[in-house]
Protein backbone atom coordinates (compact mmCIF):
# COMPACT_ATOMS: atom_id res chain seq x y z
CA UNK A 1 0.00 0.00 0.00
CA UNK A 2 1.69 3.41 -1.02
CA UNK A 3 1.95 6.26 1.33
CA UNK A 4 -0.80 8.93 1.69
CA UNK A 5 0.34 12.20 1.88
CA UNK A 6 -0.80 14.93 4.62
CA UNK A 7 -0.58 18.42 4.17
CA UNK A 8 -0.77 21.50 6.07
CA UNK A 9 -1.19 25.06 4.69
CA UNK A 10 -0.29 28.56 6.29
CA UNK A 11 -1.78 32.03 4.35
CA UNK A 12 0.67 34.73 4.46
CA UNK A 13 -2.40 37.94 4.51
CA UNK A 14 -0.16 40.61 3.09
CA UNK A 15 0.68 38.97 0.06
CA UNK A 16 -2.34 36.82 0.18
CA UNK A 17 -0.22 33.96 -0.27
CA UNK A 18 0.31 30.08 0.91
CA UNK A 19 2.93 28.11 2.14
CA UNK A 20 2.01 24.43 1.95
CA UNK A 21 4.14 21.17 4.54
CA UNK A 22 3.37 18.10 2.51
CA UNK A 23 4.81 15.09 4.62
CA UNK A 24 4.66 11.11 4.03
CA UNK A 25 1.89 9.60 6.10
CA UNK A 26 4.44 6.68 6.41
CA UNK A 27 7.79 8.14 7.15
CA UNK A 28 9.33 11.79 8.71
CA UNK A 29 9.91 12.75 5.12
CA UNK A 30 8.46 16.19 4.43
CA UNK A 31 8.69 18.88 1.36
CA UNK A 32 7.88 22.84 1.80
CA UNK A 33 6.15 24.38 -1.21
CA UNK A 34 6.26 28.02 -1.84
CA UNK A 35 7.78 29.46 1.15
CA UNK A 36 6.57 33.28 2.08
CA UNK A 37 9.62 35.59 3.56
CA UNK A 38 7.89 38.46 5.35
CA UNK A 39 8.98 41.94 4.15
CA UNK A 40 7.67 45.49 4.48
CA UNK A 41 7.55 47.75 1.93
CA UNK A 42 8.30 50.53 3.51
CA UNK A 43 10.85 50.35 5.65
CA UNK A 44 13.16 47.40 4.14
CA UNK A 45 12.66 45.14 6.73
CA UNK A 46 12.51 41.69 6.53
CA UNK A 47 11.34 38.88 9.11
CA UNK A 48 10.23 35.11 9.10
CA UNK A 49 7.99 35.51 11.91
CA UNK A 50 5.10 34.20 9.17
CA UNK A 51 7.54 30.97 8.90
CA UNK A 52 8.05 30.85 12.27
CA UNK A 53 4.75 28.12 12.84
CA UNK A 54 5.63 26.15 10.32
CA UNK A 55 9.21 25.21 10.74
CA UNK A 56 7.99 25.06 14.74
CA UNK A 57 5.78 21.50 12.95
CA UNK A 58 8.91 20.56 11.77
CA UNK A 59 10.88 20.35 15.03
CA UNK A 60 7.57 18.89 17.08
CA UNK A 61 6.81 16.70 14.55
CA UNK A 62 10.58 15.45 14.00
CA UNK A 63 10.27 16.10 10.48
CA UNK A 64 12.77 15.42 7.82
CA UNK A 65 13.07 18.09 5.60
CA UNK A 66 13.39 17.01 2.14
CA UNK A 67 12.88 19.22 -0.50
CA UNK A 68 11.82 22.84 -0.30
CA UNK A 69 9.55 23.29 -4.10
CA UNK A 70 9.56 26.67 -5.70
CA UNK A 71 6.43 26.74 -8.11
CA UNK A 72 7.96 29.51 -9.93
CA UNK A 73 9.84 33.07 -9.65
CA UNK A 74 7.23 34.84 -7.98
CA UNK A 75 6.35 38.50 -8.06
CA UNK A 76 4.50 39.04 -5.31
CA UNK A 77 6.37 38.08 -2.42
CA UNK A 78 9.96 37.22 -1.48
CA UNK A 79 10.89 33.76 -0.84
CA UNK A 80 11.98 32.43 2.32
CA UNK A 81 13.51 29.46 0.72
CA UNK A 82 17.60 30.07 1.66
CA UNK A 83 16.25 30.74 4.80
CA UNK A 84 14.47 27.96 5.30
CA UNK A 85 16.97 25.88 4.06
CA UNK A 86 19.29 27.30 6.47
CA UNK A 87 16.98 26.85 9.39
CA UNK A 88 15.75 22.84 8.45
CA UNK A 89 17.71 21.86 5.82
CA UNK A 90 16.10 19.95 2.70
CA UNK A 91 17.28 20.72 -1.10
CA UNK A 92 16.09 23.81 -2.93
CA UNK A 93 14.40 22.78 -6.47
CA UNK A 94 12.52 24.42 -9.07
CA UNK A 95 11.63 24.25 -12.98
CA UNK A 96 14.77 24.34 -15.40
CA UNK A 97 12.60 27.45 -16.96
CA UNK A 98 14.41 29.52 -14.22
CA UNK A 99 17.44 29.89 -16.51
CA UNK A 100 15.57 31.75 -18.85
CA UNK A 101 14.05 34.01 -16.14
CA UNK A 102 17.00 34.64 -14.50
CA UNK A 103 18.73 35.62 -18.02
CA UNK A 104 15.73 38.01 -18.28
CA UNK A 105 16.26 39.55 -14.98
CA UNK A 106 19.74 39.70 -14.86
CA UNK A 107 19.65 41.78 -17.48
CA UNK A 108 16.61 43.72 -16.49
CA UNK A 109 18.42 44.46 -12.69
CA UNK A 110 21.69 44.78 -14.48
CA UNK A 111 22.92 42.05 -12.09
CA UNK A 112 26.33 42.10 -13.53
CA UNK A 113 28.86 39.06 -13.95
CA UNK A 114 29.29 38.36 -10.42
CA UNK A 115 25.03 36.58 -10.90
CA UNK A 116 25.36 33.60 -13.20
CA UNK A 117 21.77 32.83 -15.08
CA UNK A 118 22.67 29.09 -15.01
CA UNK A 119 20.31 27.62 -12.05
CA UNK A 120 23.05 27.05 -10.25
CA UNK A 121 21.34 28.69 -6.88
CA UNK A 122 19.27 25.62 -6.95
CA UNK A 123 20.20 22.55 -5.87
CA UNK A 124 18.46 20.76 -8.63
CA UNK A 125 15.98 21.77 -11.97
CA UNK A 126 13.29 19.78 -12.60
CA UNK A 127 11.87 18.69 -15.88
CA UNK A 128 8.64 17.37 -17.23
CA UNK A 129 8.07 14.04 -15.70
CA UNK A 130 10.64 14.16 -13.04
CA UNK A 131 9.93 11.80 -9.54
CA UNK A 132 11.11 13.37 -6.46
CA UNK A 133 11.06 10.98 -3.88
CA UNK A 134 9.91 11.77 -0.21
CA UNK A 135 9.66 8.81 2.17
CA UNK A 136 7.00 6.39 1.26
CA UNK A 137 5.56 9.23 -1.42
CA UNK A 138 6.65 9.80 -5.00
CA UNK A 139 5.99 13.61 -6.10
CA UNK A 140 6.08 13.90 -10.24
CA UNK A 141 7.02 17.05 -11.80
CA UNK A 142 4.37 18.81 -14.23
CA UNK A 143 5.80 21.78 -16.64
CA UNK A 144 2.55 24.56 -16.26
CA UNK A 145 3.71 27.41 -18.18
CA UNK A 146 1.83 30.28 -19.52
CA UNK A 147 1.87 32.19 -15.95
CA UNK A 148 5.07 32.18 -16.50
CA UNK A 149 7.64 30.04 -18.44
CA UNK A 150 9.62 28.83 -15.25
CA UNK A 151 6.22 27.42 -13.69
CA UNK A 152 6.05 23.60 -12.54
CA UNK A 153 3.26 21.87 -10.42
CA UNK A 154 4.12 19.28 -7.95
CA UNK A 155 1.77 16.03 -7.78
CA UNK A 156 1.79 13.38 -4.91
CA UNK A 157 -0.77 11.22 -4.76
CA UNK A 158 -4.32 12.72 -4.67
CA UNK A 159 -2.64 16.48 -4.00
CA UNK A 160 -1.04 19.10 -6.42
CA UNK A 161 0.88 21.96 -5.84
CA UNK A 162 -0.30 23.85 -8.66
CA UNK A 163 1.08 27.42 -8.27
CA UNK A 164 -0.50 30.07 -9.97
CA UNK A 165 -2.08 28.35 -13.09
CA UNK A 166 -5.42 28.72 -11.24
CA UNK A 167 -6.79 30.32 -8.12
CA UNK A 168 -10.54 30.01 -6.21
CA UNK A 169 -13.13 29.08 -8.77
CA UNK A 170 -14.68 32.57 -7.98
CA UNK A 171 -11.59 34.02 -9.04
CA UNK A 172 -10.37 32.63 -12.24
CA UNK A 173 -6.72 32.45 -13.80
CA UNK A 174 -3.52 33.63 -13.84
CA UNK A 175 -2.89 36.95 -15.56
CA UNK A 176 0.10 35.78 -18.36
CA UNK A 177 1.47 39.17 -19.37
CA UNK A 178 4.30 39.15 -17.58
CA UNK A 179 8.11 37.91 -20.00
CA UNK A 180 7.79 34.73 -21.05
CA UNK A 181 3.99 34.63 -19.87
CA UNK A 182 1.35 33.29 -22.50
CA UNK A 183 -2.04 32.62 -22.32
CA UNK A 184 -2.60 29.80 -24.87
CA UNK A 185 0.30 28.02 -22.71
CA UNK A 186 -1.93 28.44 -19.71
CA UNK A 187 -4.80 27.25 -21.07
CA UNK A 188 -3.06 23.98 -22.25
CA UNK A 189 -1.91 23.80 -18.61
CA UNK A 190 -5.26 23.84 -16.99
CA UNK A 191 -6.29 21.21 -19.35
CA UNK A 192 -3.49 18.97 -18.36
CA UNK A 193 -4.27 19.17 -14.57
CA UNK A 194 -8.16 19.29 -14.86
CA UNK A 195 -7.03 15.14 -16.55
CA UNK A 196 -6.10 14.37 -13.20
CA UNK A 197 -8.71 12.58 -10.90
CA UNK A 198 -11.54 14.82 -10.08
CA UNK A 199 -11.04 13.95 -6.24
CA UNK A 200 -7.51 15.45 -6.56
CA UNK A 201 -6.63 18.33 -4.16
CA UNK A 202 -5.32 21.45 -6.31
CA UNK A 203 -3.21 23.30 -3.61
CA UNK A 204 -2.62 27.25 -4.70
CA UNK A 205 -0.56 30.02 -4.22
CA UNK A 206 -2.77 32.37 -3.46
CA UNK A 207 -6.38 33.62 -2.86
CA UNK A 208 -7.85 36.48 -2.71
CA UNK A 209 -11.07 35.67 -1.07
CA UNK A 210 -13.79 38.17 -1.27
CA UNK A 211 -15.79 39.65 1.47
CA UNK A 212 -17.44 37.07 3.46
CA UNK A 213 -15.16 34.45 2.30
CA UNK A 214 -12.51 32.67 4.48
CA UNK A 215 -8.88 31.86 2.33
CA UNK A 216 -8.94 28.36 1.53
CA UNK A 217 -5.63 26.54 0.64
CA UNK A 218 -6.82 23.57 -2.14
CA UNK A 219 -10.22 23.27 -4.17
CA UNK A 220 -10.55 19.47 -6.27
CA UNK A 221 -10.32 19.45 -9.63
CA UNK A 222 -13.75 18.29 -9.87
CA UNK A 223 -14.77 21.95 -8.16
CA UNK A 224 -12.20 23.60 -10.30
CA UNK A 225 -13.76 21.65 -13.63
CA UNK A 226 -17.55 23.22 -12.69
CA UNK A 227 -17.11 26.39 -11.49
CA UNK A 228 -13.65 28.39 -12.22
CA UNK A 229 -15.56 31.55 -13.92
CA UNK A 230 -13.08 31.54 -16.37
CA UNK A 231 -13.41 28.46 -17.21
CA UNK A 232 -16.98 28.75 -17.70
CA UNK A 233 -16.70 31.81 -19.69
CA UNK A 234 -14.09 30.97 -21.87
CA UNK A 235 -14.25 26.50 -22.14
CA UNK A 236 -12.28 27.00 -25.36
CA UNK A 237 -8.52 28.17 -26.51
CA UNK A 238 -9.68 30.95 -28.74
CA UNK A 239 -11.70 32.37 -26.24
CA UNK A 240 -9.69 31.71 -23.16
CA UNK A 241 -6.91 33.83 -25.25
CA UNK A 242 -9.17 36.89 -25.94
CA UNK A 243 -10.26 36.93 -22.21
CA UNK A 244 -7.06 36.59 -20.70
CA UNK A 245 -5.31 38.82 -22.88
CA UNK A 246 -8.28 41.73 -22.16
CA UNK A 247 -8.33 40.76 -18.69
CA UNK A 248 -4.08 41.38 -18.12
CA UNK A 249 -4.17 44.74 -19.87
CA UNK A 250 -6.43 46.29 -17.47
CA UNK A 251 -4.05 44.83 -14.37
CA UNK A 252 -1.63 47.00 -12.16
CA UNK A 253 1.84 46.10 -11.85
CA UNK A 254 2.41 43.66 -8.74
CA UNK A 255 3.12 46.07 -5.89
CA UNK A 256 6.21 43.68 -4.46
CA UNK A 257 6.97 42.89 -7.91
CA UNK A 258 10.57 44.86 -8.20
CA UNK A 259 11.84 43.83 -4.55
CA UNK A 260 10.92 40.15 -4.92
CA UNK A 261 12.29 38.86 -8.57
CA UNK A 262 15.62 39.81 -8.09
CA UNK A 263 15.52 38.22 -4.84
CA UNK A 264 13.61 35.19 -5.67
CA UNK A 265 15.85 34.23 -9.14
CA UNK A 266 18.70 34.15 -6.60
CA UNK A 267 17.16 31.18 -5.03
CA UNK A 268 15.49 33.04 -2.05
CA UNK A 269 19.28 34.41 -0.98
CA UNK A 270 19.78 38.28 -0.82
CA UNK A 271 22.40 40.14 -2.12
CA UNK A 272 25.50 40.53 -0.76
CA UNK A 273 26.50 43.16 2.02
CA UNK A 274 28.29 46.19 0.39
CA UNK A 275 31.84 47.48 2.45
CA UNK A 276 29.67 48.89 5.44
CA UNK A 277 27.70 45.70 6.11
CA UNK A 278 24.22 46.83 4.74
CA UNK A 279 22.50 44.84 2.09
CA UNK A 280 20.69 46.81 -0.64
CA UNK A 281 17.79 46.16 -3.08
CA UNK A 282 17.80 47.45 -6.58
CA UNK A 283 14.91 49.22 -8.13
CA UNK A 284 15.30 49.97 -11.45
CA UNK A 285 12.93 53.35 -12.72
CA UNK A 286 11.26 53.68 -15.99
CA UNK A 287 11.12 49.74 -16.60
CA UNK A 288 7.76 48.40 -15.82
Amino acid sequence: MSSEPQVQSWYHEPTGSFTHLLRDSESRAAAVVDPVLDYDPASGRLGTSFLEPLAATIDRDRLELVWILETHAHADHLSAAAWLRGRAGGRLGAGQGIREVQARFADFYHLGADFVPDGRQFDRLFAEGDILPLGGLRIRVMATPGHTSDSVAYIAGNAAFIGDTMFAPDYGTARCDFPGGDAADLFRSIQRLLELPPETALYLCHDYPPDGRAPRASFTVAEQRQGNVHLQQAPDPESFVALRNKRDAGLDVPQLILPALQVNIRAGCLPEPEANGTRYLKIPLDRM
